[in-house]
């Protein structure tokens, strides 16, 4: 939801357009941002619910086993637990990220929330054994099904970017307001 002052600075970026093609643009940007929230909303709640189960909880453990930044966890918890902890941060990732209706510094926390998330999920491409191949012929490395799954958080990322400067944008313009 855009309020009237992002609106005004969304349309600086379509300067020098008509002034039909500078709406279509902005209406577009708010639509792009809308569907990024709700997406990253969506596959929060999916994969946060699936960390419940065992299959996820013995998936997700050589990741975070050799991971420097999450595997002293096993040494407190259970496969299980570590698991339902992971879990539970993406549910509460997508609940503030949906609350943007209602409170853009929710949304903003729980996007910024997701950002570290994604970092951390994208360190394993580079922590975990396994996750990149040679292919004879190709001189670069090339991810594995588990390195190419790791990957899409790359885009998640970049979307949790989006999210959490619009919130914060529009926070801004509405605490300025109220000044």
């Amino acid at each position: 939801m855009a309020t009237a002052a992002t609106e005004i600075n969304d349309r600086d970026q379509f300067a020098g357009l008509t002034p039909s093609a500078a709406g279509i643009g902005v209406s577009l940007s708010n639509l792009g941002i809308g569907v990024l929230r709700c997406g990253l909303v969506g596959i929060l709640l999916f994969f946060g619910s699936f960390k419940f189960t065992s299959a996820e909880a013995q998936g997700i453990q050589p990741l975070v086993s050799n991971s420097p930044l999450m595997s002293w966890l096993y040494s407190i918890l259970s496969v299980q637990a570590v698991s339902n902890v992971i879990g539970a941060t993406e549910l509460i990732f997508a609940v503030l990220i949906a609350a943007r209706a209602f409170n853009a510094t929710l949304s903003a926390v729980g996007s910024i929330g997701a950002i570290g998330m994604f970092l951390t999920t994208l360190s394993f491409l580079f922590t975990t054994p396994g996750t990149w191949m040679s292919v004879p012929g190709f001189p670069l490395p090339v991810p594995s099904a588990v390195g190419a799954f790791l990957i899409k958080d790359l885009f998640l990322l970049g979307g949790a970017i989006v999210t959490a400067g619009e919130a914060l944008r529009t926070g801004r313009a509405v605490n300025v307001k109220q000044a």
